[in-house]
């Protein structure tokens, strides 16, 4: 069997990427739908393959925005998505066919097939897809970085967590890590390197600096909190992530922007 395409279709202005899979000349998915239609579209021309599906990971802007131009250049295909993202995504675009479930396999013809697991955290309905050894884990896990928790739709930082160290991290360590944001890695890299796995695993000590956060309240006013500093790390957009904890125990990730000494 020829080796399979992954094209990564960079969106500039989120730091992001699309994905075009499969094999060549024959049908292929769409993985995420936030980059250039065009682009999209040429990927696949370019190894004669044809566009029979979109598989999407989450519902945020940056990953549904070129759906409904994606699907004017290549007709009608399937769309599919959780159950929880889809009435998320709506707001953006339409044009979904059917829900994905934890554990469904798609399968896109002969040859090319994933497997749909749960990775909650970044948003309730998540979905990374894995399969001819590569993970595409959306806004889950990136190279050596995580996923915020605090983004239309999340979680909590326990999930996030899980769905890493529980599912992800559960692959052979060959897998390649295939992102919403930044390079490639692998399973094994990440296991080594990711700053966050590496806490959560007792490979390197927490910290405990005092520091201040300014967040949003539910009015949307934005109020300053002492708080304890675990990690900062770089992330994928060339500022930081810091894991912070609350006073009452609670553990949250937040952009290193809204995190200073005082």
């Amino acid at each position: 069997m020829a080796e399979l395409v992954v094209e990564r279709i960079e969106i500039p202005a989120f730091v992001g990427n699309s994905y075009v899979v499969g094999f060549p000349g024959g049908p292929c998915a769409f993985i995420d739908a936030g980059a250039d239609a065009a682009k999209m579209s040429e990927a696949a021309a370019k190894h004669g393959m044809t566009p029979a599906a979109v598989l999407l990971t989450h519902h945020h802007y940056d990953h549904v925005s070129e759906l409904e131009e994606i699907l004017d250049r290549i007709g009608k295909v399937d769309v599919l998505i959780h159950e929880f993202e889809q009435p998320l995504a709506s707001e953006f675009v339409t044009g979904f066919t059917a829900n994905i479930e934890d554990r469904e396999v798609i399968r896109i013809g002969e040859d090319l097939e994933f497997r749909a697991v749960a990775t909650p955290g970044h948003t309730k309905g998540m979905l990374s897809f894995v399969g001819h050894g590569h993970v595409f884990t959306g806004d889950t896990l990136f190279r050596e970085s995580v996923a915020g928790v605090r983004a239309p739709g999340h979680t909590t930082f326990e999930d996030l967590k899980s769905s890493i160290l529980d599912t992800l991290l559960e692959l052979p360590d060959e897998t390649i890590v295939v992102s919403g944001h930044a390079a490639p890695s692998t399973i094994g890299h990440e296991r080594e390197h990711n700053p966050f796995v590496r806490v959560w695993d007792g490979l390197d000590p927490e910290g405990d600096e005092p520091v201040i956060v300014s967040l949003p309240d539910d009015d949307g006013v934005t109020q300053d909190h002492e708080v304890r500093l675990v990690l900062e790390a770089a992330d994928y957009d060339g500022g930081t992530k810091c894991w912070i904890r609350w006073p009452d125990g609670a553990d949250d990730l937040v952009p290193g922007s809204k995190v200073r000494r005082p």
